[in-house]
């Protein structure tokens, strides 16, 4: 699906770039299901408590939406014990280990888990299958939180598969064996050590659906869908994003002849030319892609092209939830008169993350 798109400002052009004779905007791309939820449940804490407010790493991996939050004064910590006691606590979107999720509600105050529920489900599959006695092959990256939280819940059953020769390590190991995945990955990368894997381990249990998240795969497609037709590949997001890092692969493998990550307009060489394609990572916000798109100032116009429709929607946290209704209830019983006080469970969707950040801009 193409269409014109007419939603944004994209007449002026402000960092010199003036060659630039189409630009192609990927669909989806930016802020998944996950990421809504988080970055609105980490808002929800900056207005319930006085700062500072920890949130246990970066609640989501974008430079843009974690100066945000600082500047409401969220303090990002990488060990729970920075934390005072009592001070509230957010955990991030990518999942943390289990005695870091202990330890955070045995420091006394608040803690709401923003984890991404696709995370979720690959932590119980491989408590289930470590359970069971499997020896879990996790494809994932050394060092992502996302990995760190997931291979925590069993450390003693699983191995971190980032090469063929990882899967070669364990062939003389006994027993059953189990694939799972960091669901940010590149589906090419994932796919190559999963086939591997088949052939050294024909009986290796998987997941009837797999670990990578939907809207990974999906920004994955879009970006194969457009990539063909581009002088040149602007992938928006953060360093330390895997699915940014992932998008900028795939544009790579498509063969465009030049593949740039940037986290804003300002990085954006005066150099381009001819047909742009314009992507953002899962944790990057729309307005990002607005000032690049801006800047880029193309000649004639822009197009949206579409692979699919996302609308996946994850409730915000369930402890996010009864703490506001608690305190409604509370507010109530003191004025003795109803409060007019959103409730996230009915109200969430009537207000997305980009709204959230509007402040910032």
């Amino acid at each position: 699906m193409s269409r014109l798109d007419t939603s944004l400002d994209y007449g002026r052009s402000y960092n010199g770039v003036v060659n630039v004779d189409k630009v192609v905007l990927a669909s989806p791309r930016g802020f998944c299901a996950g990421v809504e939820k988080a970055i609105k449940a980490l808002d929800w804490m900056t207005k319930i408590f006085e700062p500072p407010i920890y949130c246990y790493h970066e609640i989501v991996h974008n430079q843009f939406v974690v100066e945000h939050f600082e500047g409401l004064g969220v303090v990002f910590i990488d060990a729970i014990d920075e934390a005072p006691m009592g001070a509230p606590i957010m955990l991030s979107a990518h999942g943390s280990p289990p005695l870091v999720v202990e330890a955070a509600r045995s420091m006394g105050g608040v803690v709401i888990d923003a984890v991404c529920p696709l995370v979720t489900k690959v932590h119980h599959e491989l408590k289930v299958r470590s359970g069971k006695g499997y020896t879990v092959l996790y494809v994932g990256h050394e060092g992502h939180e996302e990995a760190v939280g997931t291979m925590a819940v069993a450390p003693e059953s699983v191995h971190l598969i980032q090469s063929r020769a990882d899967i070669d390590s364990l062939r003389g190991d006994p027993g059953p064996k189990a694939l799972l995945s960091q669901t940010t990955l590149s589906f090419d990368e994932w796919a190559d050590l999963r086939d591997y894997a088949l052939e050294v381990f024909p009986d290796i249990w998987m997941p009837n659906r797999s670990d990578l998240c939907f809207a990974t795969t999906n920004r994955q497609a879009a970006v194969r869908g457009i990539a063909g037709d581009a002088d040149a590949f602007i992938v928006i997001g953060s360093a330390n994003s895997s699915n940014t890092v992932a998008l900028t692969k795939v544009a790579t493998n498509s063969r465009v002849p030049t593949v740039l990550r940037i986290n804003s307009a300002a990085e954006l060489p005066d150099s381009l030319e001819g047909l742009i394609a314009v992507t953002a990572g899962a944790s990057a916000p729309e307005s990002i892609v607005r000032e690049v798109v801006n800047a880029l100032g193309a000649r004639n116009g822009v197009e949206t092209r579409s692979a699919t429709l996302e609308e996946e929607y994850f409730p915000p946290p369930p402890e996010l939830r009864e703490l506001i209704r608690t305190l409604t209830a509370l507010l109530n019983a003191t004025f003795q008169a109803p409060v007019d006080q959103p409730d996230p469970s009915t109200d969430d969707r009537s207000f997305t993350a980009a709204m959230v950040l509007e402040e910032a801009l």
